[in-house]
C-alpha cells in the first residue's frame, strides 16, 4: 500500500530545501546583463545540472553509505544538524552559506559556468538537498514504490525552479527582495521542524541499533 504520509513528507522536505523561489533573486543578479536567449539557456542548464546531481545521489546513495561505512542513524543525525543550520540561516533571511562559498562566488565571473556553479550546484542541488534525498532513499518503507516519491519531489522542485527562473525578471519585480525573504523564512521554519525530526529519528534508531531500545 502506498504510504502517502511518507510521500508528502519526502516531497515537502525536498521542495523546502531546494527552495526554488529563493534562487530567483540570485539568478536575476547573475544574469542581469544577459539577453533573453542567454537567460533561457542558463535556466535549462542549471535545472538539468540539479536534476542529474540529485538523481545520482538518490540512486547511488546506498553504495556511498556502504563504501564509507556510514550507518543510517549517523547520517540522519548529521543530516538533521546540517539542515537545522541551513534552516536557521533561512529564518534570518539569508541564503545558506553552505550553498555558496567565497570560491564559488569568484567562479560566477566565468559566464559559461554560471548555470552549473552556483545556480545548479549549490543553489539548487546543495549539500542540504543531497542529504535530504539520501536520507529518504534509505528510509525503511513497506513498499519500495514509495521511494518514487523522492524522485517525484526532485522533479517537482526542479520543474518549479524551471518555471520560476523562466519568469524570474517578472517575479522579482513583483515580489521584490522582501517577498522572497518572507517566503524563505516560511521554508526555513518548515525545514527546522523537519531537521529536528531527522535528529530524533536518528537518535532513536541508533539506540535501537545498540540495544538500548526495543
Amino acid at each position: 500500500m502506498v504510504d502517502w504520509a511518507f510521500g508528502a513528507t519526502a516531497m515537502a522536505s525536498i521542495f523546502a530545501i531546494v527552495d526554488p523561489l529563493g534562487v530567483v533573486p540570485f539568478f536575476s543578479v547573475l544574469t542581469d546583463d544577459m539577453d533573453a536567449f542567454q537567460k533561457q539557456q542558463i535556466v535549462s542548464k542549471a535545472c538539468l545540472t540539479a536534476t542529474i546531481t540529485l538523481g545520482v545521489f538518490a540512486v547511488f546513495g546506498q553504495w556511498i553509505f556502504a563504501g564509507f561505512g556510514f550507518t543510517i542513524p549517523a547520517f540522519k543525525i548529521a543530516g538533521g544538524v546540517l539542515l537545522f543550520g541551513v534552516a536557521l540561516e533561512m529564518l534570518h533571511g539569508e541564503r545558506p552559506r553552505s550553498r555558496l562559498t567565497a570560491q564559488e562566488r569568484e567562479e560566477t565571473l566565468e559566464r559559461d559556468e554560471v548555470a552549473i556553479v552556483p545556480l545548479g550546484i549549490p543553489l539548487l542541488a546543495g549539500p542540504g538537498a543531497i542529504t535530504t534525498v539520501m536520507i529518504y532513499m534509505t528510509a525503511p518503507v513497506s513498499d519500495f514504490a514509495d521511494k518514487m516519491f523522492v524522485f517525484a519531489g526532485i522533479l517537482v522542485s526542479v520543474l518549479s525552479a524551471l518555471v520560476l527562473l523562466h519568469n524570474a525578471d517578472r517575479i522579482f519585480r513583483k515580489i521584490g527582495r522582501t517577498g522572497a525573504r518572507a517566503f524563505g523564512r516560511i521554508m526555513g521554519l518548515l525545514l527546522a521542524a523537519i531537521a529536528v525530526q531527522f535528529v530524533i529519528d536518528g537518535i532513536i534508531a541508533a539506540a535501537r541499533l545498540n540495544g538500548l531500545l526495543r
